[in-house]
């Protein structure tokens, strides 16, 4: 029996996992449950079981008053009702596989393209119709480096949504003492498959419902982006020099707006950002990936990872008849920005790109770290 003091997890002063709430029901008449992580320097988690999705991030601004800068939603049917794969863990591929297909030693795979239009998009998108994000994971409370955390797993099915081989995969979110959000990734397979997990959210530093994020600035630690075809699929990796891409240095998100919106070969993306960075330094080595500013509340977010990529979308495609979180409020175009760590997208159709195989004697590892601060 779960008693008062067995619910936290006291490690650090101020540092606690609240006993789970329920989290709504789904149609099919599965129960959704939402855990609270307080880490000891002030930053709110909570995360649901219900594809491991992280629902709110609140974060202190300079003067310390929090506010939720993660969009999302208040139960797990609207997160099902609304889509838009809105702050959830992506499995067993995150992003695009052209036409579902791939090879692997020597074997043709065939998986369900779930993105067929607008035309001409023809993929498997984050793992098919049924991925990871549509999953209850198993929840365990924990510790992690020292920091309350929570242990989410998942055994994805040898076949399931086409992908050969069973798949154990854990991933622990933890929140420490000095404002970081860590989330880590473990895997494990019995036979030769591939994967590529990553999380989606969405972040917007002012405030979940704030309006859009175009003020705010970004600088992303990459070179190169990846260019698409018109069904949003890798051609090749470019340098971001002399064009929109080019967040070498913090800017304005919507600084080369212009540029973007008179480039004819985006007009599939609405003229925005849905596209891949490739970031400086090796994969499987803690890197710098971007930083996020808001300069009126001064709060800032910096992704560190392992992954050698990153995925940008400016959630374009919003169009304020989504609510937000905060009654009465909507999200608009650009409400958010998506800032995704993983492997490139359709990566098993390009021998150039960092391999995401997985096989029977190998584990797979990856973390990322949201560090929050505020100035």
């Amino acid at each position: 029996m779960k008693t008062a003091t067995s619910c936290v997890i006291g490690l650090l002063a101020g540092a606690v996992i609240a006993t789970p709430k329920p989290f709504g029901k789904l149609s099919d008449g599965r129960e959704a449950k939402l855990w609270r992580i307080t880490g000891a320097g002030g930053l709110v988690v909570d995360v649901t079981d219900y594809g491991g999705r992280i629902v709110r991030v609140y974060a202190p601004d300079r003067f310390g008053n929090l506010d939720d800068v993660t969009l999302g939603w208040n139960t797990a049917g609207e997160y099902e009702k609304y889509g838009y794969s809105m702050g959830t863990l992506i499995g067993r591929f995150g992003n695009r596989i052209a036409d579902g297909k791939f090879v692997l030693d020597g074997k043709t795979y065939q998986l369900e393209c779930n993105e067929t239009s607008p035309s001409p998009r023809n993929c498997n998108l984050h793992g098919g119709p049924d991925g990871w994000d549509n999953r209850i994971w198993g929840v365990k409370e924990t510790s992690f480096e020292g920091s309350p955390a929570l242990e989410l797993t998942l055994t994805s099915p040898d076949g399931d949504q086409g992908f050969p081989g069973k798949v154990d995969v854990k991933v622990t979110y933890a929140v420490t003492k000095d404002n970081k959000l860590i989330v880590e990734y473990k895997a494990i397979t019995d036979k030769p498959t591939v994967i590529n997990p990553t999380h989606h959210g969405y972040w917007n530093l002012a405030g979940e419902a704030s309006g859009n994020v175009l003020s705010q600035q970004l600088q992303i630690f990459a070179d190169e982006y990846t260019q698409i075809t018109p069904g949003l699929i890798p051609v090749k990796n470019v340098s971001v020099k002399g064009t929109a891409f080019d967040f070498t240095s913090l800017r304005r998100i919507d600084e080369k707006k212009a540029d973007m919106e008179k480039d004819v070969s985006l007009c599939h993306t609405t003229h925005w950002y849905d596209h891949n960075f490739m970031l400086r330094g090796k994969t499987g080595e803690m890197k710098k990936a971007c930083l996020m500013v808001d300069p009126v509340s001064g709060r800032q977010m910096e992704i560190w990872t392992t992954e050698p990529a990153m995925q940008m979308y400016g959630a374009q495609n919003m169009d304020g008849t989504m609510p937000a979180k905060r009654a009465g409020a909507f999200y608009p175009a650009f409400a958010g920005m998506a800032l995704e760590t993983q492997h490139c997208p359709d990566s098993p159709n390009h021998p150039e790109f960092p391999s995401t195989t997985l096989r029977p004697s190998e584990e797979f590892s990856s973390r990322t770290e949201y560090r929050f601060s505020a100035k």
